[in-house]
C-alpha cells in the first residue's frame, strides 16, 4: 500500500531532473471469449454498466468478476493500454499490491502449522542483529502482532528517502534488508500490542522470518505452496522485469492535474507488495482459503481471522487479512484484502453472508489524493451495496 503525501515537493523536483524510465513494452491484446455463464448472470446488465460508468468518469480500465448464488460474471471495461487503444479485458493481468500480504501470511502460518514456527514468541530470534538493533520495537514483537499490525513498528512508505530512491532508480529490485534499512533509527509509533495500525513493515519483516526459516528467497516458498498448489498460471510475484505481454499499463494523476501519466515501470514493493495476478488466479486462492479450506488448518484460519477492536481506515485488521466494507449493514462485511500501489489498485473479498465472491482490478493508483481517487471509493462504496444487496 503505497502513500505519498509530504515528500512531494522533492518528488516534483526530484522527478524534473531524473530520467525517466523506459516505459513498459505496450500491453498486448488478450482474446477473451464472453462466456454464457456471464451473459446469463441476473445482474449482467447492472455490473457492466456500473463499470463501464467510472470509466466515463476518468478511471482508465476496470476488470470486475463477481462469484454468487447465480453463477460467476466477468466484465471489463476501459483501456488496458491508453497509448496503444487496447481495451481492458478480463484475460489481462494487473497489479494486486498489498493482496500479496495474504500470501505472505498463509505461508507464515503453514510454517506455524509444521511447528517451524510460534504465533507469540519474539520474532527478534529470526532477525539479523542489525535488524533488531536498529528497528524500533523489533526486540520486543511476536509473529502474531506483525501479522496483525499491533507492532507499532513505522511504515515504510511514510518514508520520504524511500520514495526518492524509487524516483532515482525506478526499475530497481530492492532486497529485504535495503528496504528494512529504510525504517532504521524511525520512532515507533506505540508499544507492541498497545494498539493496531497497518504497517507495510510488518509484512516485510514476517517474509525475513520466512526467508530464515527456510533458507530460501520468500518468493520461491510462496510459488511453491501456493502458486503450483492451485496451478495460478497468470500470477506472478516480482517478476518485474519478465512480466508477461498481457499486462496491464499503470497510471497515475503524477500532477493533480487531471492528467495521468504512465508509471507502469516504477517498482514500489518487495516482501509486502509486488504481486501481479489476474482476476480468475485471485478468485481461486480466497476460495482456497476460506471456502474450501485447502491452504490452511481451521485452528490456523481461526487464528488468521481474529480482528483487533479498533477500526482502521474503514476495516478491522486481521492476521493478513482485512475485515471490510463495515460502513454497509452489520451483515454485509467482507474478508480479504486491499491492494493499493503507486499506479495499480485491487480488490479481493469474500462476503461470508452472501457467499459471494469480489475481485476487482484498477490499472490507476488510489492511495494517494487525486480527484480520481475519490471517484474510485464512490465506486467502491456503490460496488459494495450492489454485491450485498438481494
Amino acid at each position: 500500500m503505497i502513500r505519498i503525501v509530504s515528500f512531494m515537493n522533492a518528488f516534483w523536483l526530484t522527478l524534473f531532473f531524473s530520467c525517466q524510465p523506459e516505459l513498459a513494452a505496450p500491453t498486448k491484446k488478450c482474446s477473451y471469449a464472453v462466456t454464457q455463464e456471464t451473459l446469463s448472470h441476473p445482474r449482467e446488465k447492472v455490473y457492466q454498466e456500473l463499470i463501464s460508468r467510472y470509466v466515463k468518469k476518468g478511471l482508465p480500465g476496470i476488470i470486475l468478476l463477481i462469484r454468487d448464488a447465480e453463477g460467476t460474471w466477468v466484465g471489463s471495461s476501459g483501456m488496458a493500454d491508453i497509448d496503444k487503444a487496447i481495451p481492458m479485458q478480463p484475460c489481462h493481468i494487473s497489479k494486486a499490491a498489498s493482496i500479496t500480504k495474504m500470501f505472505v501470511a498463509v505461508v507464515a502460518l503453514q510454517l506455524v502449522e509444521e511447528g517451524l514456527l510460534q504465533l507469540d514468541e519474539k520474532a527478534n530470534q529470526w532477525f539479523d542483529a542489525e535488524v533488531v538493533e536498529n528497528i524500533a520495537n523489533a526486540d520486543q514483537v511476536t509473529l502474531r502482532q506483525l501479522l496483525n499490525h499491533t507492532t507499532g513498528i513505522y511504515d515504510i512508505i511514510d518514508d520520504d528517502a524511500f520514495y526518492l530512491s524509487i524516483l532515482n532508480d525506478p526499475s530497481q529490485q530492492r532486497t529485504l534488508k535495503e528496504l528494512a534499512e529504510f525504517v532504521y533509527g524511525k520512532d515507533p509509533l506505540f508499544s507492541p500490542g498497545q494498539k493496531a495500525a497497518y504497517s507495510n513493515t510488518n509484512t516485510l519483516l514476517v517474509s525475513m522470518i520466512i526467508e530464515k526459516i527456510t533458507g530460501r528467497p520468500h518468493e520461491q516458498i510462496i510459488r511453491e505452496r501456493i502458486f503450483k498448489r492451485l496451478n495460478l498460471q497468470n500470477t506472478h510475484y516480482l517478476d518485474f522485469q519478465r512480466l508477461p505481454a498481457n499486462t496491464a499499463q499503470g497510471y497515475f494523476d503524477l500532477y493533480n492535474d487531471q492528467t495521468i501519466v504512465n508509471l507502469t515501470n516504477y517498482n514500489t514493493a518487495s516482501g509486502y507488495g509486488g504481486m501481479y495476478s489476474s482476476v480468475f488466479d485471485l478468485k481461486v486462492f480466497i476460495e482456497a482459503l476460506l471456502i474450501h479450506r485447502t491452504l490452511l488448518s481451521q485452528n490456523s484460519l481461526d487464528q488468521m481471522l481474529q480482528f483487533n477492536e479498533e477500526i482502521e481506515n474503514g476495516k478491522f485488521l486481521g492476521a493478513g487479512i482485512f475485515k471490510d466494507f463495515v460502513e454497509l449493514d452489520e451483515n454485509k462485511y467482507a474478508f480479504g484484502h486491499r491492494g493499493r500501489d503507486l499506479a495499480y489498485t485491487a480488490d479481493l473479498f469474500w462476503f461470508p453472508n452472501q457467499n459471494t465472491t469480489m475481485v476487482m482490478m484498477l490499472n490507476y493508483g488510489t492511495d494517494a489524493q487525486t480527484e480520481l481517487r475519490d471517484v474510485f471509493y464512490s465506486f467502491r462504496r456503490e460496488l459494495g451495496e450492489i454485491v450485498t444487496t438481494p
